[in-house]
């Protein structure tokens, strides 16, 4: 579904520039969740932007379902459609003043074609239809983030990529909005890149994970190999690290 082959991204001036991320390759299949680890700086968020458009890399390629992805934000609708991203914070990645159906109504503006049921859409992220009417600035963080991803499945996307999607959310909240995105990916036969620093939460979703550490890929495997007998040292740590905070 997603490949992403050799992607580096720079920042700052040309002569001396800042390297974000450095080679990177990984693959997202139909119908999976790849879990995309590391701590603050890795560079998996910028990862996530250059797959989304919101990024332009320096060099390399990205490929969804077999057509090369054009850097930057100059892509058809259909690809615009496609992949869809989910943010960390759910309340500054929605317009406070807006109603939840003003919401939806504006990526309904852009995609026409893909417009539907609103209340059967709020319903598919578990929303009563009375949200419609309420600004977000009204809403909890969880109902939030409910909205935000009915934004995203609103046009129809085929591949999710959700930034730390859950880290702003309080443990309980966390734990539904994880059941729910596993469960729209099964009902919606969606792919996934799921983005963490929190190798706890990636381990309940991922069907395989991949870890970064300063701009580079260390690891990548099953969820099972990585988190049960990871190969690096940095992956160990992060492990390590996730295991005292948890005793």
């Amino acid at each position: 579904m997603l490949e992403v082959r050799d992607l580096r991204v720079t920042f700052g001036p040309r002569r001396k520039p800042f390297v974000a991320v450095d080679g990177v390759s990984l693959t997202v299949g139909a119908n999976e969740t790849v879990g995309l680890v590391g701590e603050s700086g890795s560079g998996k968020t910028t990862v996530a932007r250059s797959i989304v458009g919101l990024v332009r890399p320096a060099s390399g390629s990205i490929t969804y379902d077999g057509r090369a992805v054009p850097a930057g934000t100059s892509r058809p609708g259909e690809l615009q459609r496609a992949i869809q991203m989910v943010f960390q914070d759910p309340r500054s990645s929605l317009n406070p003043w807006m109603t939840v159906a003003s919401i939806i109504g504006e990526a309904w503006r852009t995609h026409p074609s893909a417009a539907s049921d609103l209340d059967r859409l709020l319903a598919d992220v578990g929303l009563d239809s009375s949200v419609a009417g309420q600004r977000a600035s009204q809403l909890s963080g969880g109902q939030c983030q409910r909205v935000s991803l009915a934004r995203a499945l609103a046009v129809k996307p085929r591949l999710l990529v959700c930034d730390e999607a859950v880290s702003a959310l309080d443990v309980s909240v966390q734990a539904q909005i994880l059941r729910l995105l596993d469960d729209l990916r099964r009902r919606h036969n969606l792919s996934m890149l799921f983005i963490s620093h929190d190798l706890g939460v990636v381990h309940q979703i991922a069907d395989r994970i991949a870890v970064m550490r300063r701009g580079v890929l260390v690891e990548e495997g099953p969820a099972t190999d990585v988190l049960g007998a990871p190969q690096h040292e940095y992956t160990q740590s992060l492990l390590d690290a996730a295991l005292e905070l948890n005793s």
